[in-house]
């Protein structure tokens, strides 16, 4: 459809967002012929009103979107009628609950990555951000960490090694997600990704600063709605606590944090639990 070609042209989305904001705009198309009883064409878009964007939130949550995804979906539709020609009624988005404890739900840290992808100006800064975000709730990197990788650990197996504080090296173990999406961004970056250069690269080819990421998770937070405490360095903690929240040995944790004191560590306690433990079991050669 035209508006999926004015997001890959115009707007230069990635594909992931073409497919994601096409979707919503079928939906919507469809939930407002059966909401106003008839045939939608563009110019009835325009009398679209705030009452109707809310039902149709309404019916999506219903299907069971989490206030994360139903800001992403609002977000999508205000972009559709903003490319129809109809100015998007003023409507204010799901939010979560002020007081959200970290760590961050799984599912919002996915919001998350999304977002930011989707805000990129380049298919491959999307890339980027997708891989950076994952390192960090992945692999438990600190920004500065995965800002300091170098394509010398291409190509990727089970593990890389981390240089972390004061020069200390570590052995992390790569969840596949992890892995592909760090080949997709070596795969997508433009620049030549020599051993010895940064692996993550700013728009003009330099290294990219940690800033960018920071700014980028702060505006996305925003538009999703989610707690100031959404972080880069909150995916981290939410790494750490999610293995504890699987019985990880504090031991253990702290080797694969990369901490110097076993009292830094032993700031996560026990919370939601998550899958990575298994992975970190398997993978991790002194597990």
């Amino acid at each position: 459809m035209a508006f999926a070609r004015h997001l890959t042209r115009d707007r230069r989305r990635s594909a992931h967002t073409v497919r994601a904001y096409q979707a919503t705009a079928e939906r919507l198309l469809a939930f407002l012929r059966e909401h106003w009883g008839g045939p939608v064409d563009a110019a009835q878009l325009d009398r679209a009103t705030a009452a109707d964007l809310r039902a149709f939130l309404a019916a999506r949550r219903g299907e069971g979107l989490s206030n994360a995804s139903a800001a992403r979906e609002l977000s999508a539709v205000r972009a559709f009628l903003a490319f129809a020609g109809a100015p998007p009624p003023r409507i204010a988005g799901p939010r979560v609950k002020k007081g959200v404890p970290r760590p961050i739900a799984p599912a919002e840290v996915v919001a998350l990555a999304e977002e930011v992808s989707e805000d990129a100006a380049e298919p491959w800064i999307a890339a980027r951000a997708w891989a950076v975000l994952l390192l960090l709730y992945g692999a438990g990197l600190r920004i500065g960490e995965a800002m300091a990788l170098t394509p010398a650990i291409l190509p990727l197996g089970e593990t890389i090694r981390v240089t972390g504080k004061r020069g200390k090296t570590r052995i992390v173990p790569l969840l596949p997600a992890v892995r592909t999406a760090v080949e997709a961004y070596a795969a997508a970056c433009p620049y030549a990704l020599t051993p010895e250069a940064p692996l993550f690269r700013g728009a003009k080819g330099g290294a990219l600063s940690p800033a960018i990421i920071r700014r980028s998770v702060r505006m996305a937070r925003v538009r999703l709605g989610l707690s100031d405490r959404t972080t880069p360095h909150a995916l981290r903690h939410s790494f750490a606590t999610h293995l504890l929240g699987r019985g990880a040995d504090l031991r253990a944790l702290q080797e694969l944090l990369g901490h110097a004191s076993l009292g830094s560590t032993q700031i996560y306690t026990a919370v939601d639990a998550a899958h990575l433990l298994d992975v970190y079991r398997n993978a991790h050669p002194r597990a």
